[in-house]
């Protein structure tokens, strides 16, 4: 395939992850909807998050007025470029940004000037990984500033919590982090978690997580317990849809785990927004692309 084929399916991507919701999270958005009390300001705040999403899907608009950081996960055989595949998602992001599916936001962190265009230094952010399949996905969220904000780290153990280096430290944790997130990263959220690794890798299978889709179920059965758990108990926190008090604070918990040095114990969570914007390619030899949800 030639770059400019790539671009194209590239911005089709990024049309996808904008302007159009998962089913999954709509239909969980529409469950939260049901469970709210009549006249309470949280079932009026989900109506009018899937007010929004439907107008945004028939508009073709952005759900969101912040359009995000498209973080991409790019799976490719042996003797695809990778340049060839970077080059194309910048150039993506710009084509998106002038077609509005992308709001101009990155912005020099040294000047505070807007770059114009969308794109920026380490924005699109890209991770590649090589594979044996003969096709190249590539995997997106778009990533809101807002609820990037209250992501967070632990290091445990965490005397304050009481929280050990186990799963019910986790737990403890994970439960921290949602309720001092409260409303400020527009609940209903999904929350992405990194058990281990170190601080960055931690940050990265965090949003890696976020790829999986609502229904997923952990492979590992203590961490699919952990993950229904975490599910049910923030939703009894009380915090609910944009903070305004509910039983609809999470929409989704996925949990990944990578191994750690002795002298280490980290727990990441990155939020995400009620706004899940996700999306996926898959481009086969003949360059046709095959949407995944």
């Amino acid at each position: 395939m030639t770059k400019e084929q790539y671009v194209d399916s590239f911005v089709e991507l990024i049309r996808r992850a904008s302007t159009h919701l998962p089913p999954d999270v709509v239909a969980a958005l529409e469950k939260g909807r049901e469970k709210e009390a009549q006249g309470s300001l949280a079932k009026s705040a989900l109506e009018t998050i899937l007010e929004n999403v439907e107008l945004a899907r028939e508009r073709v608009a952005p759900i969101c007025q912040d359009t995000g950081t498209p973080v991409v996960w790019v799976s490719y055989p042996v003797g695809v470029s990778t340049r060839l595949l970077q080059g194309a998602l910048e150039e993506a992001v710009r084509k998106a940004t002038e077609l509005n599916y992308l709001r101009p936001n990155a912005v020099d962190s040294v000047t505070g000037k807007n770059t114009g265009d969308g794109s920026g230094r380490g924005i699109p952010h890209v991770h590649f990984h090589e594979w044996d399949d003969p096709a190249v996905e590539v995997r997106m969220i778009l990533k809101g500033g807002g609820c990037e904000n209250v992501g967070a780290q632990y290091k445990l153990p965490d005397t304050r919590l009481g929280a050990g280096r186990d799963l019910e430290g986790v737990r403890r944790v994970v439960l921290d982090s949602v309720v001092e997130a409260q409303g400020k990263g527009c609940a209903p959220g999904v929350l992405g978690v990194c058990v281990g690794g170190d601080r960055l890798s931690g940050f990265e299978e965090s949003k890696c997580q976020l790829l999986r889709p609502l229904a997923d179920r952990n492979p590992d059965i203590e961490l699919a317990d952990l993950e229904d758990r975490l599910l049910s108990e923030g939703n009894e926190l009380g915090i609910g849809p944009m903070g305004f008090g509910g039983e609809t604070t999470l929409l989704g918990v996925k949990l990944g785990v990578l191994d750690r040095l002795p002298a280490s114990y980290f727990v990441t969570i990155s939020y995400m927004c009620w706004a899940d914007r996700r999306a996926g390619v898959r481009i086969e030899n003949g360059g046709e692309p095959r949407w995944l949800s």
